[in-house]
């Protein structure tokens, strides 16, 4: 039992986690790593459970003011066009969009064009969770601290749709949507060719972030990365949403915001696809959104293959740059039961630090603080300003072969039988 909302913490990890040479000539490893970054969690303990800490976000505070500037990307994707945007952290201003979330402006041309350099400061990529944005409390809280620093530089890739930007092609985004935040990693090393990155990824975004790392293996362009709140095995979480009302309740409140999405874009959902967009309007929980737009966009038959096929827990067999993900046990959202603990442990390059209180993306303490920042913060400051990173040598993706002509491809999800004449 956890007293006084003084949650417990365990670490899951490979028998030999990666070992990592660090900028003053000596050795560790990523558990250590992930272990020094994390504190004691001392939540407030009148949020007792997670539900309770879920819930509470609801409460609507004002966060930290973040100021970003942001940019209209068209799509390099032959098959996935359109654009999406990205905004960046920049310094305080005052020229606000209406249209846009708070503190946020566009670039000018001229100022966009000047944003390239040859500067070696570490840049944070981040991904937000399901139909939100770079406006989120959790997301501002966690890279607060990073801003304030001014050490780092800080973007966040919105989802197609999401943060008033615009759906120009009829593509929103799903679960295994990795190609725009693959389009800004390249993009940003183009630009940034001195500069280390790293990623970030809350709830679905820690899922699309997982689903791209695992995608990109040893070639991934990211010097480490961060999944909180990871749901991980998508039919998993959707089953044990469905099984109890209060999950009945969270599914029915992201089906609305996934409503309302889609309403913010009649015109173009009618314009530019064969959506149904009365049905979508008339559905009540996600699963049923999801059987309506995922499906007959992507061609998934039902929404369960949508989910199996989106899941990012075997993605994380094909890691190979330094991985932390961030889970609470009591998670209402993204349950403990859909967690890969046995996909983590076979896998040196990753690390899950599970605590026994905190909801989903919730983590409150006493005050109004959320605890998860100080693990995220510090563990990319250490990796950023103190790991030789240079010295990380990823290792080829295993195929897992058997005994007989058959390999399991972790990114395709799907046994290869081989040709028995080879």
């Amino acid at each position: 039992m956890d007293w006084f909302g003084r949650a417990k913490i365990s670490f899951t990890h490979h028998t030999s986690p990666l070992t990592l040479q660090q900028k003053d000539g000596t050795t560790t490893d990523l558990l250590k790593v992930c272990e020094l970054a994390t504190p004691p969690c001392q939540l407030n303990p009148l949020l007792f459970n997670g539900h309770v800490q879920t819930m509470w976000t609801v409460v609507k505070e004002h966060g930290p003011q973040i100021y970003y500037r942001r940019k209209i990307f068209d799509s390099d994707h032959k098959l996935y066009a359109g654009t999406f945007t990205v905004d960046f952290v920049t310094e305080p201003h005052q020229d606000f969009e209406e249209k846009l979330p708070p503190r946020t402006a566009y670039f000018s041309e001229q100022d966009f064009a000047n944003l390239p350099s040859d500067d070696s400061k570490p840049m944070l990529i981040v991904l937000h969770g399901l139909s939100g944005g770079s406006h989120e409390i959790y997301l501002r809280h966690a890279i607060l601290p990073l801003v304030e620093s001014g050490k780092w530089e800080i973007c966040v890739v919105n989802s197609r749709g999401c943060a008033n930007s615009a759906v120009t092609s009829g593509l929103f985004f799903n679960a295994r949507a990795t190609w725009d935040i693959r389009q800004v990693v390249k993009w940003a090393r183009q630009n940034f060719p001195n500069r280390p990155l790293f990623g970030v990824g809350f709830s679905l975004g820690a899922n699309i972030l997982t689903n791209y790392v695992g995608e990109e293996g040893e070639g991934c362009l990211l010097k480490g990365a961060v999944a909180v709140g990871n749901p991980f095995n998508l039919d998993v979480t959707n089953r044990a949403l469905r099984r109890t009302h209060l999950g009945r309740l969270y599914q029915r409140v992201m089906g609305t915001n996934m409503k309302k999405l889609v309403a913010n874009h009649k015109e173009t959902v009618l314009k530019y696809t064969n959506l149904d967009y009365d049905r979508i309007q008339n559905i009540t929980y996600l699963n049923e959104f999801d059987r309506e737009v995922q499906t007959v966009t992507w061609g998934y038959p039902t929404e369960d293959a949508y989910y199996r096929d989106a899941s990012s827990c075997d993605a994380v067999l094909g890691i190979r740059i330094p991985f932390m993900a961030l889970s609470a046990a009591d998670d209402p959202i993204a349950v403990e039961e859909a967690i890969p603990y046995q996909e983590i442990k076979q896998n040196p390059y990753t690390v899950l630090c599970l605590t026994s209180l905190g909801g989903h993306l919730s983590w409150f303490e006493l005050g109004g603080g959320r605890w998860h920042t100080r693990p995220i913060c510090n563990f990319l400051n250490k990796m950023a300003f103190d790991i030789d990173l240079d010295a990380i040598k990823p290792d080829a993706c295993d195929k897992f072969d058997s005994q007989f002509k058959t390999h399991f491809d972790p990114v395709q999800r799907k046994l290869q039988i081989l040709d028995l004449n080879q």
